[in-house]
């Protein structure tokens, strides 16, 4: 049991101070409740309880990703690639550990032979996958996923304008329109990779439920705004990705978290130095016109018409943090204009409904009890969610001093 404190159930502040948990569920929330026979009880008055984080755009290699998001508070990832060699073993230390994040993921994405991510084969990072040559290629291409355990449907429409990679192989406007309809005729959400609105407008067109990014190429249009909401989509905008990606001067957003006194004892020192410095001087910068405040523009924007937003990071090791990027992305959003309380729904409530996760991302009896219990109130200050108290996944509290690193 957990009591005395401020409980944020996933869309607001509600009047309850105290939460049953029995099970692995979240059996009452109320305002006073009895301690049960036999019950541990955490008191905690002063902090946030939270449902657990979810990072609605990760990139999972090893079971460690999972155990460093758990340990900083992020229950679930969303994967958004991996190839089911990488994928199986995931899911399977996923499904018999508490100890670590859960994961649901796209599997494969789609893209154009020689597309976009076709650079991590090149990299070591994956090993060859199927690509997309034409329309009549969709449905077999969706027929494997599906195969695969394929949580959701990713397409990349991707062209490398805005990411100065040159130009780079993409799919068709024909062959989107059919991968949407291959994906939605098999029960799976669709989401797109895009990073220019142009790509955005015709995603949105083919009927895609969410964006796995905004765009970084030009402030968004009104037109773009009124079609995202017609349509109703999600967003996600990984602004702090894009921070990194097309900054030139300054540090880090996740910089200021890497020191702070309840995330540093639970970071490996080598991603530390990650955090504090750059990437390498092989990584080539994109066009000057490329930025990441007109991601920030985009999901206020949307946010403020309406559309759902999502916390997502675009985190894959060593680049940035499993766990500890999704703190950053959150002060992101509310530094673009979302409230603290918009930016906590963003990680666990909305990503929850866009993605069928009804079992977590609310506190309420009968749900799981993935759980966040911070120091002081997110809700007027976003970056009281890096001041960690306890975490508890299915239940099960985590032993974080387990996760202790001993350098710094």
């Amino acid at each position: 049991m957990i009591r005395g404190a401020r409980v944020f159930d996933g869309v607001a502040v509600t009047d309850a101070d105290s939460v049953v948990v029995r099970d692995g569920l979240i059996a009452e929330v109320g305002v006073g409740l009895p301690a049960p026979e036999g019950a541990e009880v955490v008191d905690a008055p002063g902090g946030t309880l939270l449902p657990g984080l979810i990072d609605a755009h990760s990139h999972v290699l090893r079971v460690a990703d999972l155990a460093q998001a758990l340990v900083f508070g992020v229950t679930t990832e969303l994967d958004m690639f991996c190839v089911p060699d990488l994928l199986g073993p995931l899911r399977a230390a996923a499904s018999r550990r508490d100890d670590i994040a859960d994961i649901r993921s796209a599997g494969i994405g789609a893209t154009a032979p020689g597309g976009h991510p076709a650079q991590l084969v090149e990299a070591g990072v994956y090993p060859p996958f199927p690509t997309v040559a034409s329309v009549e290629e969709a449905a077999g291409f969706v027929a494997e996923r599906v195969r695969d355990g394929s949580d959701y449907l990713k397409i990349f429409l991707e062209d490398g304008s805005a990411g100065g990679w040159g130009n780079r192989p993409h799919l068709e406007a024909g062959t989107v329109a059919a991968l949407v309809a291959a994906g939605h005729a098999a029960g799976l959400p669709v989401v797109a990779h895009i990073t220019t609105q142009v790509a955005a407008q015709r995603c949105v067109a083919a009927g895609v439920d969410g964006l796995a990014h905004l765009f970084v190429n030009e402030p968004p249009t009104a037109a773009f705004v009124d079609q995202a909401v017609a349509a109703g989509i999600f967003a996600v905008p990984t602004v702090t990705i894009f921070e990194e990606l097309y900054r030139t001067t300054g540090r880090r957003r996740e910089a200021a978290y890497v020191d702070r006194p309840r995330l540093w004892p639970y970071l490996d020192p080598t991603m530390r130095s990650a955090l504090l410095g750059d990437w390498p001087d092989h990584v080539r910068r994109p066009p000057g016109r490329a930025s990441a405040e007109y991601a920030g523009q985009a999901a206020r924007e949307l946010h403020q018409a309406g559309v759902p937003i999502l916390a997502g990071t675009d985190v894959v090791h060593p680049l940035a943090a499993h766990g500890l990027s999704l703190h950053a992305e959150l002060a992101a959003l509310v530094d673009a204009g979302l409230s603290p309380a918009a930016a906590l729904a963003s990680a666990t409530s909305n990503p929850a409904a866009a993605f069928g996760l009804t079992d977590r991302g609310r506190i309420a009896p009968g749900l799981r009890a993935d759980l966040l219990l911070v120091e002081g109130d997110p809700t007027s200050d976003i970056t009281a969610t890096g001041d960690i108290t306890d975490i508890w996944r299915r239940g099960q509290r985590l032993d974080r001093d387990a996760h202790r690193t001993t350098q710094r």
